[in-house]
């Protein structure tokens, strides 16, 4: 059990997070809806907060920059190989650029506990123009 313990300490069979959206393709302005998916790992861990972040990615100028970030702060417990659900919406900005081939956009997602390595998941959306 000790092994265990310290073995999520540095990530390795901690719970894991993965966000699914309902599709790939928005438009600015447009509502993104999905869930979180919580799957808790080896051993029962405390978590502290989840953030996600929508980022512009240009590979070109190797530039990341975040958007927005949305935190849910919490003090839930995530049992052993359990499963948990939670709903997740963000409505994107009406002036958000929209996707090109360097300029892109991602969900980063993090998993942050009290003790041991976050969970880090990753997601890319498409931002489309709005047809005229």
């Amino acid at each position: 059990m000790l092994l265990r313990k310290y073995m999520s300490l540095v990530g390795i069979g901690s719970a894991q997070i993965d966000l699914i959206l309902e599709k790939e393709e928005y438009k600015p302005g447009e509502t993104v809806r999905g869930t979180f998916h919580i799957k808790g790992g080896t051993i029962e861990q405390k978590l502290k907060r989840i953030e996600c972040d929508l980022v512009r990615v240009d590979p070109i100028l190797e530039l990341e920059e975040v958007i927005h970030t949305a935190t849910i702060l919490t003090s839930s417990t995530i049992e052993a190989n359990a499963g948990n659900q939670l709903p997740f919406t963000f409505t994107l900005p009406e002036n958000i650029k929209p996707t090109t081939e360097v300029m892109t956009y991602r969900f980063t997602t993090r998993l942050h506990f009290t003790q041991g390595v976050a969970s880090v998941d990753q997601d890319a959306i498409a931002i489309v123009e709005e047809s005229k």
